[in-house]
C-alpha cells in the first residue's frame, strides 16, 4: 500500500480539490446582508436621535443624510441577501462605506476619535465592508440566487441552454 493511498492524505486531497463557490457566495451575501442590515435598523430605531447629529454628506441635511443611508442600509441589504440585481445592489454600500471611512478618517464626526493603524477600536469597519462588496461585484451572486434563476428563465425564453449563454457563474 503506498502512501498516497492512506486515509489522511486521501482525506486532504478531497478537502483541498472540492469547492463550494455558490455556497460560499450565497455566504458571503448573507452574512454581509444581515451585518449592513442590522446598522440600517439601528439607525431606523434611533432616527430621532440621530436626525440632527448624522454627518452631512454632498452638503446635504443631517436627516436627508441619515435617510438616504437608512435606504442603502435596509434595501441594499435585502436585494444583496437574495441575490437580485446583486452586483447593482453593492455600488450603493460601497459608495456609503467610502463616505463613512473618509468620515471616520478625517475627524469629521464629533465626538469620535481619529483611528490610526495601532488603535484597536472599530475604526477600519467600513473597509471591511468595501472589500466583501468588491468581492461580491467582482464574483457575482452565484447560483443560489434570483439573478440566476432569472437569467435561466431569459435563457429559456430564447430556447437556448444554460451551457451555451453562462460559462462559469
Amino acid at each position: 500500500m503506498s502512501w498516497y493511498n492512506s486515509t489522511p492524505v486521501n482525506c486532504f486531497i478531497k478537502l483541498t480539490g472540492y469547492t463550494y463557490t455558490n455556497l460560499a457566495r450565497l455566504f458571503m451575501r448573507l452574512f454581509v446582508g444581515v451585518m449592513l442590515l442590522q446598522f440600517g435598523i439601528r439607525h431606523l430605531v434611533n432616527y430621532s436621535e440621530l436626525c440632527n447629529s448624522f454627518p452631512t454628506v454632498l452638503n446635504m441635511s443631517s436627516e436627508c443624510s441619515l435617510i438616504i443611508m437608512i435606504i442603502i442600509e435596509l434595501v441594499c441589504s435585502l436585494l444583496i441577501m437574495m441575490g437580485f440585481l446583486t452586483r447593482l445592489s453593492v455600488i450603493p454600500p460601497i459608495c456609503a462605506m467610502i463616505a463613512a471611512e473618509y468620515y471616520i478618517l478625517h475627524d469629521m464626526v464629533p465626538n469620535l476619535p481619529v483611528y490610526g493603524l495601532d488603535s484597536t477600536d472599530p475604526g477600519y469597519l467600513p473597509i471591511m465592508f468595501i472589500g466583501i462588496y468588491i468581492y461580491i461585484l467582482i464574483a457575482g451572486a452565484g447560483k443560489i440566487s434570483l439573478d440566476y434563476f432569472i437569467s435561466l428563465y431569459i435563457i429559456g425564453q430564447k430556447g437556448k441552454y444554460e451551457e451555451e449563454e453562462l460559462e462559469d457563474v
